[in-house]
């Protein structure tokens, strides 16, 4: 196995707890527009997408096909803007322990997520991370054309980074579609975490290297 040289972490659930605030807003948004649907579900075909995606593939899921998701999802972004006012953000037990460690293994971290760059840089903010201590760089579904389980997001911040060999990657994240993304860009490592969108079942459906239901035992594998 390659030696690890940059670490690419998902945020809501895998190092951000916001107790799925994004997804519970999903769900609320969508059967506000008349429609039935459980976290469990939004969960389980939304999780890790760029969020306009997630709501179409939640409402695929029952084959609806004639609903505004531009509506819907115009509303999602008013209503979690109310929501984070609201909210306390903050890292995982043991998330800044883990980044010290990492830091000091001269180890780049990423950061990318389904959020635009506005509810991402407010999150970091909420959390007090900043670019260059907590993180090398942060890459958000607005930063490119194809979101996850493309590569694209991973691809940039290797680029960001100056790392060349995707081999020498390990990509964490809370849903399936992050360890999909982790698998099509070629990383040597993937790994789900059960902090946050799906379970340890769920997870094991893309075949992820490891499963932890920590993310800063992540240590005792690089």
């Amino acid at each position: 196995m390659s030696k690890i040289k940059l670490v690419v972490f998902d945020m809501a659930g895998t190092t951000v707890d916001e107790d799925n605030v994004v997804y519970k807003t999903v769900q609320q948004c969508i059967n506000d527009a008349g429609y039935e649907f459980t976290l469990e579900e939004v969960l389980e075909h939304g999780a890790g997408k760029e969020k306009h995606q997630a709501i179409k593939d939640v409402l695929a899921s029952k084959n609806i096909v004639d609903a505004d998701s531009e509506a819907i999802f115009s509303n999602f972004k008013a209503n979690l803007d109310t929501a984070y006012e609201k909210l306390a953000v903050s890292s995982f037990e043991g998330v800044t322990e883990l980044i010290e460690e990492l830091r000091s293994r001269k180890i780049k971290i990423a950061l990318d997520t389904g959020y635009n760059s506005r509810i991402a840089n407010m999150l970091l903010n909420k959390m007090g991370w900043e670019k260059g201590r907590e993180y090398d760089t942060l890459v958000t579904a607005d930063d490119v054309v194809n979101g996850r389980p493309h590569p694209d997001m991973i691809e940039l911040c290797m680029k960001n980074t100056g790392v060349r060999d995707s081999t020498t990657v390990l990509k964490a994240g809370d849903s399936t579609i992050d360890i999909e993304e982790g698998t099509n860009t070629g990383c040597g490592i993937t790994v789900g975490v059960t902090t946050g969108a799906q379970t340890r079942k769920q997870l094991a459906t893309a075949n992820p290297t490891f499963i932890l239901d920590k993310l800063s035992d992540i240590l005792q594998h690089i």
